[in-house]
Protein backbone atom coordinates (compact mmCIF):
# COMPACT_ATOMS: atom_id res chain seq x y z
CA UNK A 1 0.00 0.00 0.00
CA UNK A 2 1.13 3.39 -0.65
CA UNK A 3 2.28 4.98 2.66
CA UNK A 4 1.11 8.47 1.73
CA UNK A 5 -1.95 6.91 1.46
CA UNK A 6 -1.96 5.74 4.56
CA UNK A 7 -0.68 8.35 6.09
CA UNK A 8 -4.10 10.13 5.22
CA UNK A 9 -6.26 7.17 5.80
CA UNK A 10 -4.87 7.33 9.72
CA UNK A 11 -5.40 10.89 9.94
CA UNK A 12 -9.30 10.97 8.97
CA UNK A 13 -9.32 8.15 11.03
CA UNK A 14 -8.21 9.63 14.28
CA UNK A 15 -10.83 12.55 13.89
CA UNK A 16 -13.42 11.35 11.65
CA UNK A 17 -13.88 14.18 9.66
CA UNK A 18 -11.88 15.04 5.94
CA UNK A 19 -11.64 18.56 7.35
CA UNK A 20 -10.20 17.99 10.06
CA UNK A 21 -7.67 15.59 8.80
CA UNK A 22 -6.81 17.98 6.20
CA UNK A 23 -5.94 20.74 8.61
CA UNK A 24 -3.55 18.48 10.50
CA UNK A 25 -2.00 17.08 7.48
CA UNK A 26 -2.03 21.34 5.90
CA UNK A 27 -4.15 19.53 2.55
CA UNK A 28 -7.45 20.78 1.23
CA UNK A 29 -10.56 18.55 2.21
CA UNK A 30 -10.36 17.70 -1.86
CA UNK A 31 -7.07 15.87 -1.63
CA UNK A 32 -7.47 14.78 1.32
CA UNK A 33 -10.77 13.09 -0.36
CA UNK A 34 -8.91 11.71 -3.26
CA UNK A 35 -6.35 10.23 -0.96
CA UNK A 36 -8.89 7.91 0.38
CA UNK A 37 -11.01 7.23 -2.38
CA UNK A 38 -7.71 6.02 -4.40
CA UNK A 39 -6.93 3.77 -1.19
CA UNK A 40 -10.18 2.10 -1.04
CA UNK A 41 -9.62 1.64 -5.03
CA UNK A 42 -6.14 0.11 -4.41
CA UNK A 43 -7.79 -2.45 -1.89
CA UNK A 44 -10.81 -3.04 -2.94
CA UNK A 45 -12.73 -1.87 -0.04
CA UNK A 46 -14.73 0.85 1.89
CA UNK A 47 -13.28 2.48 4.86
CA UNK A 48 -15.64 4.76 5.64
CA UNK A 49 -19.48 5.38 5.75
CA UNK A 50 -20.38 8.81 5.41
CA UNK A 51 -23.42 10.30 7.06
CA UNK A 52 -24.19 14.06 8.46
CA UNK A 53 -21.85 13.73 11.60
CA UNK A 54 -18.66 12.82 10.36
CA UNK A 55 -16.69 9.42 8.86
CA UNK A 56 -17.23 5.85 10.80
CA UNK A 57 -15.13 3.13 9.96
CA UNK A 58 -16.21 0.21 8.24
CA UNK A 59 -15.18 -3.18 9.48
CA UNK A 60 -12.04 -3.27 7.12
CA UNK A 61 -11.55 0.21 7.87
CA UNK A 62 -11.39 -0.75 11.53
CA UNK A 63 -8.57 -3.54 10.41
CA UNK A 64 -6.81 -1.01 8.60
CA UNK A 65 -6.76 1.11 11.47
CA UNK A 66 -5.45 -0.70 14.14
CA UNK A 67 -2.74 -1.95 11.77
CA UNK A 68 -1.88 2.10 11.48
CA UNK A 69 -1.99 2.87 14.57
CA UNK A 70 0.78 0.38 15.44
CA UNK A 71 2.40 1.81 12.86
CA UNK A 72 2.14 5.31 14.44
CA UNK A 73 2.87 3.74 17.84
CA UNK A 74 6.23 2.21 16.92
CA UNK A 75 7.47 5.35 14.58
CA UNK A 76 6.92 7.55 17.83
CA UNK A 77 9.27 4.45 19.74
CA UNK A 78 11.65 4.42 16.74
CA UNK A 79 11.72 8.17 16.73
CA UNK A 80 12.63 8.91 20.93
CA UNK A 81 15.17 5.82 20.62
CA UNK A 82 16.91 8.09 17.68
CA UNK A 83 16.80 10.65 19.92
CA UNK A 84 17.97 9.06 23.43
CA UNK A 85 21.49 8.17 21.29
CA UNK A 86 22.47 11.56 21.29
CA UNK A 87 24.52 12.48 24.47
CA UNK A 88 21.69 15.45 25.34
CA UNK A 89 18.81 15.63 27.15
CA UNK A 90 15.88 17.29 24.96
CA UNK A 91 13.02 16.37 23.18
CA UNK A 92 9.45 16.25 24.93
CA UNK A 93 9.01 13.53 27.99
CA UNK A 94 4.72 12.46 28.15
CA UNK A 95 3.84 12.08 32.01
CA UNK A 96 0.77 11.59 33.36
CA UNK A 97 0.01 11.21 37.39
CA UNK A 98 -3.27 12.29 39.43
CA UNK A 99 -3.92 15.58 39.89
CA UNK A 100 -3.09 15.59 43.69
CA UNK A 101 0.21 14.11 43.39
CA UNK A 102 0.67 16.00 39.97
CA UNK A 103 -0.33 19.74 41.56
CA UNK A 104 0.72 19.44 44.83
CA UNK A 105 4.04 17.42 45.12
CA UNK A 106 5.32 17.09 41.60
CA UNK A 107 5.04 20.55 39.95
CA UNK A 108 6.45 22.12 42.56
CA UNK A 109 9.89 20.52 42.06
CA UNK A 110 10.32 20.68 38.45
CA UNK A 111 12.02 23.95 38.48
CA UNK A 112 15.33 21.84 39.71
CA UNK A 113 14.83 19.04 36.81
CA UNK A 114 14.86 21.83 34.36
CA UNK A 115 17.35 23.73 35.67
CA UNK A 116 19.61 20.63 35.34
CA UNK A 117 17.78 19.88 31.84
CA UNK A 118 17.18 22.98 30.07
CA UNK A 119 16.28 21.31 26.39
CA UNK A 120 13.99 18.88 28.33
CA UNK A 121 10.14 19.13 27.24
CA UNK A 122 7.43 17.84 30.15
CA UNK A 123 3.88 17.00 28.58
CA UNK A 124 2.06 16.58 31.99
CA UNK A 125 -1.26 14.95 32.21
CA UNK A 126 -2.90 15.35 35.75
CA UNK A 127 -5.95 12.83 35.58
CA UNK A 128 -7.34 10.21 38.16
CA UNK A 129 -7.86 8.21 34.44
CA UNK A 130 -5.29 5.60 33.76
CA UNK A 131 -3.92 5.82 30.20
CA UNK A 132 -2.79 3.18 28.07
CA UNK A 133 0.94 3.37 28.07
CA UNK A 134 1.63 0.56 25.49
CA UNK A 135 -1.03 2.29 23.61
CA UNK A 136 1.80 4.97 23.89
CA UNK A 137 -0.98 7.60 25.41
CA UNK A 138 1.96 9.00 28.01
CA UNK A 139 5.58 7.78 28.15
CA UNK A 140 5.41 6.95 31.83
CA UNK A 141 2.76 7.52 34.76
CA UNK A 142 3.15 7.33 38.35
CA UNK A 143 0.37 5.69 39.84
CA UNK A 144 -1.39 4.75 43.19
CA UNK A 145 -1.31 1.06 42.60
CA UNK A 146 0.23 -1.29 40.81
CA UNK A 147 0.25 -1.73 36.56
CA UNK A 148 -1.37 -4.90 36.20
CA UNK A 149 0.11 -5.09 32.11
CA UNK A 150 3.19 -7.40 32.02
CA UNK A 151 5.09 -5.37 29.34
CA UNK A 152 5.62 -2.40 31.76
CA UNK A 153 9.06 -1.73 33.40
CA UNK A 154 8.15 -0.71 37.18
CA UNK A 155 9.51 0.57 40.33
CA UNK A 156 7.61 1.05 43.55
CA UNK A 157 8.22 4.83 44.82
CA UNK A 158 6.67 5.04 47.82
CA UNK A 159 3.69 3.84 50.33
CA UNK A 160 1.18 6.56 51.46
CA UNK A 161 -1.86 6.06 53.56
CA UNK A 162 -4.85 8.45 54.12
CA UNK A 163 -5.45 10.21 57.69
CA UNK A 164 -7.28 12.91 59.01
CA UNK A 165 -5.83 16.37 59.58
CA UNK A 166 -7.34 20.24 60.77
CA UNK A 167 -6.29 23.35 60.23
CA UNK A 168 -4.76 24.70 63.62
CA UNK A 169 -7.22 27.56 63.21
CA UNK A 170 -10.29 24.45 63.15
CA UNK A 171 -9.03 23.39 66.17
CA UNK A 172 -9.17 26.84 67.83
CA UNK A 173 -12.31 27.44 67.24
CA UNK A 174 -14.19 24.16 67.34
CA UNK A 175 -11.75 21.50 69.49
CA UNK A 176 -10.19 18.71 68.10
CA UNK A 177 -11.29 15.37 68.04
CA UNK A 178 -10.22 12.75 70.68
CA UNK A 179 -12.45 9.84 69.28
CA UNK A 180 -13.81 8.12 66.57
CA UNK A 181 -16.98 9.27 68.50
CA UNK A 182 -16.22 12.87 68.75
CA UNK A 183 -15.56 12.96 64.83
CA UNK A 184 -18.68 12.43 64.18
CA UNK A 185 -19.97 15.56 65.44
CA UNK A 186 -17.05 17.63 63.27
CA UNK A 187 -17.59 18.64 59.54
CA UNK A 188 -15.83 15.90 57.55
CA UNK A 189 -14.20 16.53 54.77
CA UNK A 190 -13.57 13.78 52.24
CA UNK A 191 -13.35 12.90 48.44
CA UNK A 192 -16.23 12.00 46.49
CA UNK A 193 -17.73 8.78 46.55
CA UNK A 194 -18.77 8.80 42.87
CA UNK A 195 -15.45 10.02 41.77
CA UNK A 196 -12.53 8.09 40.62
CA UNK A 197 -10.08 7.35 43.82
CA UNK A 198 -7.68 4.89 45.10
CA UNK A 199 -9.67 2.12 46.73
CA UNK A 200 -7.78 1.57 49.65
CA UNK A 201 -9.07 5.72 49.98
CA UNK A 202 -12.29 5.13 49.36
CA UNK A 203 -12.81 2.25 51.68
CA UNK A 204 -11.25 4.25 54.83
CA UNK A 205 -13.56 7.11 54.48
CA UNK A 206 -16.64 5.48 53.63
CA UNK A 207 -17.87 4.72 57.01
CA UNK A 208 -17.31 7.66 58.86
CA UNK A 209 -19.11 9.43 55.83
CA UNK A 210 -21.88 7.25 57.05
CA UNK A 211 -22.02 7.59 60.06
CA UNK A 212 -21.09 10.81 60.21
CA UNK A 213 -23.62 13.39 62.36
CA UNK A 214 -22.63 17.16 62.19
CA UNK A 215 -22.30 18.13 58.49
CA UNK A 216 -19.88 16.76 55.92
CA UNK A 217 -18.76 18.01 52.46
CA UNK A 218 -17.18 16.34 49.62
CA UNK A 219 -14.14 17.45 46.93
CA UNK A 220 -13.74 15.66 43.71
CA UNK A 221 -9.61 15.72 44.02
CA UNK A 222 -6.94 16.37 46.62
CA UNK A 223 -6.10 19.64 45.91
CA UNK A 224 -9.69 20.96 46.67
CA UNK A 225 -9.42 19.01 49.71
CA UNK A 226 -6.15 20.24 50.57
CA UNK A 227 -7.17 23.26 50.44
CA UNK A 228 -10.96 23.25 52.52
CA UNK A 229 -8.17 21.72 55.38
CA UNK A 230 -6.04 24.92 55.05
CA UNK A 231 -9.20 27.10 55.19
CA UNK A 232 -10.52 25.23 58.41
CA UNK A 233 -13.89 23.45 56.93
CA UNK A 234 -13.30 20.60 58.54
CA UNK A 235 -11.70 17.49 59.46
CA UNK A 236 -10.32 16.54 55.78
CA UNK A 237 -9.03 13.43 54.92
CA UNK A 238 -5.64 13.49 52.96
CA UNK A 239 -2.96 11.64 51.79
CA UNK A 240 -0.06 11.74 54.10
CA UNK A 241 2.97 13.14 51.68
CA UNK A 242 0.30 16.30 51.14
CA UNK A 243 0.78 17.61 54.54
CA UNK A 244 4.52 16.70 55.29
CA UNK A 245 5.94 20.35 56.19
CA UNK A 246 2.55 21.64 56.62
CA UNK A 247 2.58 23.45 60.15
CA UNK A 248 -0.72 24.98 60.24
CA UNK A 249 -2.12 21.17 59.84
CA UNK A 250 -2.59 19.09 62.25
CA UNK A 251 -3.03 15.21 62.47
CA UNK A 252 -6.26 14.28 64.30
CA UNK A 253 -6.67 10.86 65.56
CA UNK A 254 -3.30 9.34 64.25
CA UNK A 255 -4.19 6.08 65.25
CA UNK A 256 -6.97 5.98 62.09
CA UNK A 257 -5.41 5.19 58.24
CA UNK A 258 -5.89 3.49 55.34
CA UNK A 259 -4.56 0.36 54.32
CA UNK A 260 -1.32 1.02 52.64
CA UNK A 261 -1.65 2.72 49.32
CA UNK A 262 1.53 1.94 46.94
CA UNK A 263 2.84 4.27 44.63
CA UNK A 264 4.54 2.89 41.54
CA UNK A 265 6.69 4.97 38.19
CA UNK A 266 5.70 2.71 35.01
CA UNK A 267 7.25 3.46 31.71
CA UNK A 268 6.93 0.46 28.57
CA UNK A 269 9.58 -1.72 27.94
CA UNK A 270 10.25 -0.31 24.46
CA UNK A 271 11.43 3.16 26.28
CA UNK A 272 13.77 1.05 29.29
CA UNK A 273 16.74 2.78 27.15
CA UNK A 274 15.63 6.02 26.93
CA UNK A 275 17.50 8.82 28.57
CA UNK A 276 14.64 11.23 29.30
CA UNK A 277 12.63 8.29 31.00
CA UNK A 278 16.08 7.89 33.04
CA UNK A 279 16.73 11.20 34.06
CA UNK A 280 13.28 11.99 34.87
CA UNK A 281 12.91 8.83 37.05
CA UNK A 282 16.26 9.69 38.75
CA UNK A 283 14.73 13.06 39.58
CA UNK A 284 11.99 11.36 41.51
CA UNK A 285 13.83 9.11 43.05
CA UNK A 286 16.19 12.02 44.63
CA UNK A 287 13.47 14.03 45.29
CA UNK A 288 11.75 11.50 47.56
CA UNK A 289 14.58 10.04 49.25
CA UNK A 290 15.60 13.62 49.74
CA UNK A 291 12.40 13.95 52.07
CA UNK A 292 12.57 10.23 53.64
CA UNK A 293 9.56 9.15 51.51
CA UNK A 294 11.62 6.94 49.34
CA UNK A 295 9.95 3.45 49.67
CA UNK A 296 12.95 0.82 50.63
Amino acid sequence: MDWDKLRVFHAVAEVGSLTHAGETLHLSQSAVSRQIRALEEEIGATLFHRHARGLLLTEQGELLYHATREMARQLETAAARIKDSKDDIFGELRVTTTIGFGTMWLSPRLAKLFARYPELKLDLNLTEAVLNLPMREADVAIRMKEPSQADLIRRRLMTVRMRFYVSRAYIAAHGEPRSPEELREHRLVGYSPGAPQVAAGAEFLAPFLAENRKSRMTVNNYFGLYKAALNGLGVCALPDYLTRGEESLVNVLPELHSADIPVYFVYPTELRRSKRVAVFRDFVLEELEAEGLLAG
